[in-house]
């Protein structure tokens, strides 16, 4: 379990850490997905730790083209670490980018013994285990931890033991990286460890049947489901509580939210939506958290909508947003239609509050940006315009349909009435002939009583 704040703090000192941001320029590393620059990394990473309960006492960063095989850094840049260590006594070096198990390796016998070397993904799996309060949440923290720890276990777990302890002095690392399964299994091997792992994944099994049950029953409702995606920390669980008038947990870190909530919206057209919130997505999202959290992100690729939260303040966020697509484009929901609300713009230069549902121009959001509805889900300004923009993607893109219902299927009588837009209304002795409108998503619903012969004159007067 996370250690707590009272544990941590019967160390004299919070856990310090160094970290170490690498810039690499071969082709191979081109040809990847645009990411934050160096600079909005590395101070993205600091974050993290800080997040994850560590004090960054400082950093250095290099240019290759590859990662050094051994040490992923330069053998220069390791003596320059051992330097900086000296100087600022720190326990723990923390990496911007996922580092082999040989990396690691390597690195923590070049740095000698008390030195624990982590890697962004590490830190964000530490995060997960903090924050983690479901049994679901739990399970796939657990199982994702277990699949990123598996292939490092070639390591000293005992030389991790002593440093999960923490000690006293600034030696200690209190147990970041090692929260969850690993700091009581240091010692478990391969075998135990991928039977834990069977057993996780059959238990997260059912919960994915569970949920795959619980959309069932909204699509027999025929309840739209809009995903609320972003990066993390831009907003989300705010603007589902300024949405909904619920109290979702909202706090100024990031990854807060990991188990999502659905909540019910009345829109201005007297049509009903569920709002679900996800987790928020970061720039190299560690696969095996793609994985474990297959049950939880089968919220978006299931949903008949996005609803993309944007921190339009943040200095990077066309990066963060692109992330964001990059994420969904992986999960197979990239094509899905999606509604962009650009949070915060009330702090933008001569945005005016009492006008924010009117269109702003800003020069920083290009392309599909600059079609996102201006927000402030803090302030609570813009939500008329945007659940107007959400009713426009669910429901005003309707198609045309003419259909026969027998009057025994009074369910999709009141279903058309309910969710589409009716044109007329026909009794004939046995059924009723509705035409109108009806959502897209509902189309395979009515086609086997699609209408596709004209009206006979006995019919409309029976």
């Amino acid at each position: 379990m996370p250690k707590s704040k009272l544990q941590l703090e019967t160390q004299r000192l919070t856990p310090r850490a160094f970290m170490v941001g690498v810039h690499l320029t071969g082709d191979a590393y081109k040809q990847q997905h645009a990411r934050l620059a160096l600079d909005a990394s590395m101070q993205e990473l600091a974050l993290l730790c800080e997040t994850a309960g560590l004090e960054v006492v400082g950093e250095t960063r290099q240019t290759l083209e590859g990662p050094n095989p051994n040490t992923y850094i330069g053998s220069g840049k390791v003596e320059e670490l051992s330097a900086w260590q000296t100087a600022l006594d720190f326990s723990v070096v923390v990496f911007d980018d996922e580092l082999s198990p040989r990396h690691q390796r390597e690195l923590e016998e070049a740095l000698g013994e008390g030195i624990l070397v982590l890697d962004r993904t590490a830190v964000i799996l530490d995060i997960f285990a903090q924050h983690a309060q479901t049994r679901e949440g739990a399970l796939q923290v657990e199982l994702a931890q277990y699949q990123y720890r598996l292939p490092r276990l070639t390591r000293q777990w005992t030389h991790l033991a002593r440093q999960a302890g923490g000690g006293s002095g600034r030696s200690g690392n209190g147990g970041v990286g090692l929260r969850g399964p690993g700091e009581k299994q240091l010692e478990i091997d391969r075998r135990r460890i991928r039977e834990r792992l069977s057993r996780l994944k059959d238990e997260l099994d059912e919960v994915r049947a569970q949920r795959a049950q619980h959309r069932a029953q909204r699509r027999r409702n025929e309840v739209p489901v809009v995903a609320i995606v972003g990066y993390t920390n831009a907003g989300k669980s705010t603007l589902l509580n300024t949405l909904t008038n619920s109290n979702v947990l909202v706090e100024n870190k990031l990854f807060a939210t990991l188990d999502p909530t659905t909540r019910r919206v009345h829109l201005p057209g007297g049509h009903n939506v569920l709002f679900t919130d996800t987790v928020g997505f970061i720039q190299k999202l560690p696969t095996q958290l793609v994985a474990a959290f297959r049950a939880t992100l089968e919220e978006i690729t299931e949903a008949d909508a996005l609803l993309h939260v944007v921190d339009i303040m943040h200095p990077d966020h066309v990066a963060q947003a692109q992330t964001v697509l990059d994420t969904l484009t992986e999960l197979g929901a990239g094509s899905k239609p999606m509604i962009i609300a650009l949070n915060k713009a009330d702090r933008l230069p001569k945005a005016e509050i009492s006008g924010i549902e009117q269109p702003m121009p800003w020069s920083a959001a290009p392309g599909l940006l600059s079609e996102g509805v201006p927000i402030s889900a803090l302030r609570k300004t813009g939500m008329d315009a945007l659940l107007k923009e959400i009713e426009v993607v669910l429901y005003e893109q309707m198609v045309p349909i003419r259909v026969r219902l027998p009057y025994k299927a009074g369910d999709l009588m009141a279903l058309f009435r309910r969710e589409g837009t009716v044109d007329s209304e026909v009794p004939e002795e046995r059924s009723i002939l509705l035409t109108g409108r009806i959502p897209s998503r509902l189309r395979d619903t009515f086609l086997p009583y699609e209408a596709k012969t004209a009206v006979k004159s006995e019919e409309v007067h029976p």
